[in-house]
């Protein structure tokens, strides 16, 4: 298994890139101590070239949560059109923990976006990004670890607070904790429930949520996320 970052050159094994990261097999404490630690080295600001593909990735489980299922769909941007997907089943070796869901998931993840012909130039997480407790969601902890750019697109809130949102389709509000922004509610559809926008890696917020607009042209969810789920709960898919 290989992680590629931006430059498109392979670095490794994964386990030679997360030593200068962390082990995967740590308890609940030790993971919300490497949460406190990586998010310093996120950036959250624009730091990429042009975006001509966009990676979904969703996460699903199988055997009553035994065996975790990452599904990764790329697409080309702005068209739309579907390049690639793959699939990828590990055991699952890390509990359901609220705020820890990356340390469940992530291997698999991992695992399916190395299967990738092509590398993707932006990642949309079906999860938490920066508007998370510890500032280190999902979207976070997988745009570090592969040095990618990486948006956080989730169905509902996990802490913040917000005023009101026009109906509108591309209606955005800031979503706020602790006196901080830590993401944005995008109404994606008119009279449709927002989706939660925060940035993960290497994307700033603004940013972030125009691509989510952009992909968005059928349903709630944008486009690359919204397959991605439908690979990931398809369990006949290979």
């Amino acid at each position: 298994m290989v992680v590629r970052r931006i430059a498109g050159t392979p670095v490794g094994p994964v386990e030679q890139v997360l030593k200068n990261f962390h082990s995967w097999d740590v308890t609940p404490a030790q993971a919300r101590a490497i949460q406190e630690q990586l998010r310093r080295r996120l950036i959250r600001r624009d730091d990429f070239a042009r975006i001509r593909t966009i990676a979904g990735i969703d996460i699903g489980f199988e055997d009553q949560g035994a065996i975790t299922r990452a599904a990764v769909v790329l697409l080309r941007f702005p068209g739309l059109d579907t390049l690639e997907q793959a699939v990828a089943r590990c055991h699952t070796c890390f509990p359901y923990v609220p705020g820890l869901l990356s340390f469940r998931e992530l291997p698999a993840a991992l695992e399916a976006l190395d299967q990738l012909r092509v590398q993707p130039d932006l990642l949309l997480c079906d999860g938490q990004g920066y508007a998370h407790p510890r500032r280190f969601g999902l979207a976070c902890h997988l745009g570090l670890l592969t040095d990618l750019p990486s948006v956080g697109v989730a169905k509902s809130r996990l802490i913040g607070e917000h005023g009101p949102l026009d109906p509108r389709k591309g209606a955005r509000t800031e979503l706020r904790h602790a006196g901080e922004v830590i993401g944005s509610l995008l109404r994606t559809r008119a009279g449709v429930k927002p989706v939660y926008v925060s940035v993960g890696h290497r994307v700033g917020l603004e940013t972030a949520l125009d691509y989510v607009l952009a992909c968005a042209v059928r349903y709630r969810l944008p486009e690359p996320t919204h397959r991605a789920h439908r690979l990931a709960s398809d369990k006949q898919a290979p």
